[in-house]
């Protein structure tokens, strides 16, 4: 089953500026992100990437331009539509972000503690469903991050992402610092979730693997700007240097042609 990416853009940038004192991080950028889409956001080091997840969250405020979330400027929007917005996205962070004197269960309940009308039963009922989404055992429930493996975390800190039906799941490098087989099957669950709960994903990722199997798109940003924004199997063949020096290291053209190939075999 393949859900169809529908052509309604729940994001749209336009002509987005951040600046740190002198240095121009974004110098005008521009793009939309479809409902149901996965797109991977990627670039060299400093191109950024960290600072447009930090501006549509909200985090910092940009110094010029717009970003509409479900039709609301976020950058000019009183608080209370900014809470209403912000209710209808997850954030999964790179480290996990859990809190570390809270169980997995009391993780995932915080969030339907502070935005929800859910109490007791129905609190834990709501949050345990949310954990064995995410993929793991309901036994996980009422460990604490320290007893869980790099994929546990991942998925605790997924099911906690996803506790209050999000629209949208901004994803910070979700399979750092994870084996294969737990990269692959969290590429999975993206996958499962997207077609199944038809969530919008943006992810930072470095994992080539996960570009290849994941997202419907690929931004690369460079020079302030987005340099292009389509299919991996496009992005490589794109002829702008940058995007060309990024794919053409021994370490990325030996990854290209080894997971571009198998892809495509598993394709066809």
């Amino acid at each position: 089953m393949v859900l169809k990416v529908k052509h309604e853009p729940v994001i749209q940038v336009r002509e987005l500026v951040n600046k740190f004192d002198d240095q121009t991080v974004h110098n005008g950028l521009d793009f939309d992100i479809n409902r149901g889409e996965i797109v991977g956001i990627i670039g060299s080091s400093g191109c950024g990437k960290t600072t447009l997840f930090n501006t549509m969250l909200m985090l910092r405020k940009p110094t010029s331009g717009n970003i509409k979330i479900f039709g609301t400027d976020i950058t000019q929007c009183t608080e209370k539509e900014a809470n209403l917005v912000q209710q209808r996205w997850g954030v999964m962070f790179q480290s996990g972000a859990l809190f570390t004197s809270l169980n997995i269960l009391e993780n995932v309940m915080f969030p339907l503690q502070q935005y929800s009308k859910l109490r007791g039963k129905a609190l834990e009922e709501v949050a345990l469903l949310k954990i064995i989404l995410a993929g793991l055992e309901a036994s996980a429930a009422f460990k604490f991050p320290a007893d869980l493996s790099g994929g546990m975390v991942k998925r605790a800190a997924l099911a906690r992402a996803i506790a209050l039906d999000p629209e949208i799941l901004f994803l910070d490098e979700p399979t750092a610092g994870l084996d294969p087989k737990s990269a692959g099957e969290l590429d999975d669950m993206v996958l499962y979730m997207r077609e199944n709960l038809g969530l919008t994903f943006l992810m930072i990722t470095h994992d080539l693997d996960t570009l290849w199997h994941v997202p419907d798109r690929v931004m690369f940003l460079g020079d302030g700007k987005v340099l292009a924004l389509k299919p991996m199997s496009e992005l490589v063949k794109d002829p702008h240097p940058k995007i060309q020096s990024y794919f053409t290291g021994p370490r990325s053209t030996e990854r290209i042609n080894k997971v571009g190939g198998s892809r495509r075999a598993k394709k066809g």
